[in-house]
């Protein structure tokens, strides 16, 4: 897997941005200025996304990101106040992507079996090609992670994803293919723990043990694997 960081990937992920209050403009001016304002503010959130992922929170530098975004640095702090709530943000929406595709899965209408090998290689496939976000996480945890015990919005978006997990497991043991002592959070840890070490520990990995495991043949062994593991630990004995 490249540990290049990809501007435009970043980008097109972060089109999303809320509106701002404005005082009343000519009616061109008012049709033009949202969409100004909400490019902006995305430039901004992908730059800024970027710049962590390469530069962890005490290396990037506001003044870079805004020149890099092409904005004036003090519509960054207009948009987004200061540098921790930027990298608060960036943080919340790297978080947010991933569980807005989990729940586009639709797990609930898939057998208990297929619903936890649909999410275990979504997860998997997710890290792969998303290295920012293994970056970012990592960051924030060699931080203590200061950013995320402030942000409510990290809290509330896990919630539906531990409870589907919740019922996902309650429909499998009652149906007798999975035990019924698996506690939901844990299986989430589980799921997370077993991929995203595999990339976050890759070159380590890869060093050690003389493979190149971010080759894409490696790399389709450990999603395989990774899947079977977590099935197995699921399953009634």
């Amino acid at each position: 897997m490249s540990e290049d960081i990809s501007r435009e990937a970043v980008r097109r992920r972060v089109s999303k941005a809320a509106a701002v209050r404005r005082p009343k403009q000519p009616k061109q001016a008012r049709q033009s200025r949202p969409r100004d304002a909400a490019a902006t503010r995305a430039a901004l959130l992908s730059t800024a996304i970027s710049e962590f992922a390469e530069k962890g929170f005490a290396g990037a530098r506001v003044d870079e990101i805004a020149n890099r975004a092409g904005v004036n640095k003090q519509l960054l702090y207009h948009h987004f106040g200061n540098k921790d709530d930027l990298y608060r943000i960036a943080l919340e929406t790297v978080y947010s992507e991933i569980r807005e595709k989990e729940r586009a899965l639709d797990l609930g209408n898939l057998s208990p079996v297929e619903a936890m090998r649909t999410l275990v290689g979504y997860s998997f496939d997710y890290l792969a090609e998303h290295p920012e976000f293994i970056k970012l996480v990592s960051d924030e945890n060699a931080q203590g992670a200061p950013h995320a015990a402030q942000s409510k919005e990290l809290t509330e978006m896990h919630w539906p994803l531990v409870e589907l997990l919740r019922e996902t497991l309650v429909r499998g043991a009652k149906t007798g293919v999975f035990r019924d002592d698996m506690d939901p959070i844990n299986v989430y840890i589980s799921i997370a723990g077993i991929s995203y070490f595999y990339f976050s520990n890759n070159p380590t990995l890869s060093a050690i043990f003389g493979k190149t495991l971010n080759a894409p043949e490696a790399i389709a062994l450990r999603r395989k694997h990774v899947i079977e593991f977590a099935l197995a630990a699921l399953r009634k004995n």
